[in-house]
């Protein structure tokens, strides 16, 4: 056992430095630092460089100054791990289309940048509120059932749609993000490419690596069949921090927000936060179903710090460098794949703090490296494609089972359909409505006569995909 192991006696976290809910940890100095996470890390930024042609699109940003961003996101990713969150972040995915039509409903220019600006800071100090009181669970039990699976199902629909409507990114690399969609839903749902990855160690290596044998299956295809070239350069890449914080913060040429873009704001920052909540949630179900692998290291998740450094993240951003992605809680799909190498044991990984804030750090790494920059680059548009047909699929399924009963499901087709096509406004308006006009003084606790809507058939899905699991369907 190396004297990094020793150092942390069984049953115990890593030590830290108490920060009223936060709790301070330096690499190297409270855990252990895992280089095999650190190399995953390296290589998986080029998800997180996919924003980059939301950002030239909607903002019309020049790359060099969208690269800025993703760096500083990149940045902020650390105080996760730095202050005892025990997660890989990510975005908030599932409202990036939402967050890009509301933006595109401004004039592109000092306006445009106005309403992310306004958007993101409200997020940002509506998370810190929450985190500081406690009261998040609070907030969101106030939201009927029907209209929470309405926002997430509209999530979904406008994550499809932004690829698919006129001028989306499929129709200009329609064969490379055809294929690569298909791969990702293949390697990710296809229950026998969940057998193999039992079976195999080289299918299951495959598979912990998420989406990203997809993404070079892109850099692959996309040069053989014309959709883009294939380019590499060496050195260090070139993010234009100046031009940022002269003409894209609100401390600079572009000015502050007024008061009534943050007013304007608020329907979008509840859908957004009702997404924030239920990653929360998800990282709670990872870690509780991970955790009896480990008794060597109990994993203390505290959702009111995590809502603390999300509020953190999101408020900087505003400021420093406003961004569509959003900073939200948790890469789900990283998140499994640290904690399945941590519940091998301490040899394997010491900490999940060392996983997840090693992991970080290799992508921040990344950004700074041309190779990666230009090879990602050209097939960019297919990442981010990839990318929300995936949260597209997830959100959709998510929402469903969110409802309750056939009348949630039904108000919240009209509320997703609402959202999709006028905004968050009219579609909370119009889903608290309809659930005061059918359920009255259930307002609240929706329809309290119907079972669980998905029950049945979910016990019959559980019991097919265990037998072929277990080889015993063919």
């Amino acid at each position: 056992m190396s004297d990094w192991t020793a150092k942390r006696p069984d049953g115990q976290e890593p030590p830290y430095i108490p920060l009223w809910k936060l709790k301070l940890r330096i690499p190297g100095v409270h855990y252990r630092w895992e280089w095999a996470d650190y190399i995953q890390g390296l290589i998986m930024c080029a998800v997180c460089l996919s924003i980059i042609p939301v950002l030239q699109d909607t903002l019309g940003m020049p790359f060099e100054v969208a690269l800025a961003i993703v760096i500083l996101n990149g940045f902020l990713y650390l105080f996760h791990s730095s202050l005892g969150d025990p997660v890989v972040p990510g975005w908030v995915t599932p409202a990036i289309p939402l967050l890009i039509a509301y933006c595109a409903a401004f004039p592109e220019g000092p306006e445009r940048m106005h309403a992310l600006i306004a958007f993101e800071m409200t997020l940002g100090l509506w998370c810190l509120l929450l985190g500081a009181t406690g009261l998040a669970q609070t907030v969101i039990s106030l939201i009927p059932r029907a209209v929470k699976a309405g926002v997430i199902l509209g999530a979904g629909i406008a994550a499809i749609q932004l690829i698919f409507k006129e001028g989306g990114k499929f129709y200009s690399m329609p064969i490379t993000i055809s294929v690569c969609a298909l791969v990702a839903l293949f390697m990710m749902y296809n229950p026998l490419f969940r057998h193999w990855s039992t079976t195999s160690p080289v299918v299951k290596r495959i598979a912990n690596l998420g989406i990203l044998p997809a993404i070079i299956a892109a850099i692959i295809i996309a040069p053989i069949v014309g959709e883009a070239p294939f380019t590499v350069e060496w050195g260090f890449s070139h993010p234009d921090f100046a031009t940022l914080w002269t003409d894209w913060v609100p401390w600079g040429t572009l000015g502050w927000p007024p008061l009534s873009m943050f007013l304007k704001a608020l329907p979008l920052v509840l859908a957004a936060y009702i997404v924030i909540f239920g990653d929360a949630v998800q990282a709670q179900g990872i870690i509780r179903d991970a955790d009896p692998k480990r008794p060597d290291e109990p994993v203390d998740y505290n959702p009111d710090r995590a809502h603390l450094v999300v509020g953190i993240r999101n408020t900087i951003m505003s400021m420093l460098g406003p961004d569509i992605s959003m900073c939200g809680p948790i890469w789900a799909a990283m998140t499994v794949v640290t904690y399945e190498r941590w519940k091998k044991g301490r040899e394997s990984m010491d900490s999940i703090i060392g996983g997840v804030g090693a992991f970080r750090w290799g992508t921040f790494t990344g950004y700074w490296l041309l190779p990666i920059v230009t090879v990602t680059r050209p097939i960019l548009p297919a990442a981010l494609a990839l990318t929300m047909i995936i949260q597209g699929f997830v959100s959709v399924y998510i929402g469903a089972r969110e409802a309750k009963s056939l009348k949630d499901l039904g108000i919240a087709g009209m509320v997703a359909g609402i959202l999709v096509s006028k905004g968050a406004a009219w579609a909370f308006g119009a889903g608290l409505i309809a659930c005061f006009v059918i359920y009255s003084m259930d307002f609240f606790k929706g329809d309290t006569n119907a079972g669980p809507l998905w029950a049945d058939d979910l016990e019959l899905a559980a019991e097919r995909e265990s037998k072929v699991l277990s080889g015993e369907a063919k």
